[in-house]
């Protein structure tokens, strides 16, 4: 077998053999030589002490794929009545790690057989107390030894941050790199030998913690894939709250509250901004392509009186909710605290059903009442910029990931990949776009595609799924068709892999629709513009 350390792109290429082994490691480099008997060698982790403040709570080998059940049952994890799916013959290690004398996390390694040499920490979602089993599916079905972890509590709630500064410090940025450190210890002891490169993968709270692994901890990985990252953490909740008081939350229950939008008004909104704003990409196919190039006017929608349209229009505390909604939040001093909310993100059913339901956002409503305000009895009546503000300058735990200084991550060689759906109801894309100029006036570099792409895509919603070419390998469940999901050209985990280890970064990702159409996703600030001659999207300047 032909040992890679240290090899340059050059010398791989100037030894033939080499390289075609090295290419064939892609997916599945190491093989099941890599161990003589992987059974005995995990169950020989069950007695390990030697990682310091960890303990080793199960080890069990799979001989091939199993539904198992998960490290725990947790009512809030969007896993808490299923079962799990291994996709591979594997090592599956349960493990925690103390991290302070009042915090743990609980963490799971899943260390396949056919391993590529490669290292890949996962991320969490929402408030974080999930350990993300799709996805240590997803990556040890492609050879990675995957980790991930709850995130140091259990559940997708912050209730577990009331009066526990060290619990808090596990969300905001200790539990990857405590992931990390003992996964990649594992991995040594397991297969003999460290890895090759270790790689992060996660979207959302994920794409946060993947931003922020960059910034804080610069050493840890090689590569970063962050999928719709939620930085500017504190004024991302405080918007959400806002806007949600823009249609009378909280006490718009039972739509008592004149500027209450119903689901059927919704369906009309959304509508109206295709009318206003589909073709401006060049082609009418119910996908806003720029959101930010969307003026859309709810006046048009404004009644008139006539009976026909009654059940169509809209009232004008309604055209003003929506004027606001679709506005950034400014602070005191004027300067821009958030971005708006995407024309079309409405049509996504999260959207009605969490942020503009009457109530409080709930992720909102608990970060500020139990984080910010330490106070469960906050109501919101009063909520406004000052609180934002508030909540910006505390940011608890150092959690919001805004700074522009990756300076560390650049210098060391890392490689960041960000995406984001244009249809985001949850983080809107705006946000990905600010932290993207913030990085390249800090750097004082006017393109950071040297080490850092983000790419943009139409008609996504929240992570995966929507309208369009949604589906470019960013997650389990988002993998394409099968004749191209391995391809780096369909699939930006593979695409970070490629460019970290082969210095070849991606131009353009190519997204699969549900129903088998591809689109190239362009990386920012380059625009997709309909060809009307080729009759295909493109990538300009």
């Amino acid at each position: 077998m032909v040992d890679f350390t240290g090899l340059s792109l050059g010398s791989i290429k100037d030894n033939a053999a080499q390289w075609l082994l090295h290419a064939s490691s892609f997916l599945g480099a190491f093989g099941p030589s890599a161990l003589q008997d992987p059974g005995s060698s995990c169950t020989a982790l069950q007695g390990l002490h030697s990682i310091q403040n960890t303990t080793i709570l199960s080890a069990v080998y799979y001989t091939e794929p199993v539904t198992a059940i998960p490290l725990q049952i947790v009512q809030s994890c969007y896993y808490r009545f299923q079962s799990i799916n291994t996709s591979v013959p594997l090592c599956r290690v349960q493990f925690g790690v103390n991290t302070s004398e009042t915090s743990e996390i609980k963490a799971e390694a899943w260390l396949p057989d056919e391993w590529n040499g490669r290292f890949l920490a996962l991320g969490n979602g929402g408030l974080g107390g999930c350990v993300d089993y799709p996805n240590l599916s997803y990556g040890s079905s492609l050879g990675f030894a995957a980790v991930g972890s709850n995130n140091g509590h259990d559940g997708n709630t912050g209730e577990f941050f009331v009066n526990n500064p060290e619990v808090l410090n596990d969300f905001t940025h200790r539990s990857i790199h405590t992931e990390q450190l003992v996964g990649k210890q594992l991995v040594r002891e397991y297969y003999g030998k460290p890895h090759k490169k270790s790689y992060y993968m996660g979207c959302s709270t994920g794409g946060r913690q993947g931003v922020l692994s960059a910034l804080r901890y610069p050493e840890d990985f090689d590569g970063i894939l962050a999928g719709a990252p939620a930085t500017n953490f504190v004024a991302l909740q405080g918007a959400y709250a806002t806007m949600s008081q823009y249609v009378g939350a909280p006490n718009a229950t039972g739509k008592a509250n004149p500027s209450f939008i119903s689901t059927e008004l919704w369906e009309v909104v959304t509508q109206e901004i295709l009318n206003q704003c589909d073709e401006l990409d060049g082609v009418k196919d119910g996908i806003i392509t720029e959101p930010d190039g969307c003026d859309f006017r709810p006046e048009q929608l404004l009644c008139d009186g006539s009976w026909w349209s009654a059940k169509k229009c809209l009232t004008p505390a309604q055209v003003e909710a929506l004027n606001r909604i679709y506005q950034p939040i400014f602070g005191s001093d004027g300067r821009l605290l958030f971005p708006r909310f995407d024309p079309g993100a409405e049509a996504e059913p999260l959207s009605q059903k969490a942020i503009f339901s009457g109530e409080i956002f709930p992720y909102a409503e608990q970060w500020f009442k139990l984080v910010i305000f330490n106070d469960s009895n906050y109501d919101f009546d009063s909520f406004g910029v000052k609180d934002i503000e508030y909540g910006v300058s505390m940011d608890p735990g150092g959690l919001s990931a805004f700074s522009g200084d990756m300076s560390a991550f650049k210098a060391r060689g890392g490689k960041l990949l960000t995406y984001h759906g244009r249809r985001d109801e949850l983080i809107p894309s705006g946000n990905a776009k600010a932290l993207y100029n913030l990085i390249s006036r800090t750097l004082n570099m006017p393109t950071l595609d040297s080490f850092y792409r983000l790419f943009l895509i139409p008609g996504m919603g929240h992570c995966a799924y929507g309208l369009g070419a949604s589906n470019f390998g960013q997650l389990n469940a988002a993998r394409g068709p099968e004749a191209t999901r391995d391809l780096p050209s369909h699939n930006i985990l593979l695409a970070l892999v490629e460019w970290v280890e082969k210095g070849k970064a991606p131009d353009v990702i190519v997204g699969t629709s549900s129903s088998g159409e591809e689109r190239k996703h362009c990386r920012y600030p380059w625009r997709s513009i309909w060809d009307k001659t080729a009759l295909k999207f493109d990538c300009v300047l």
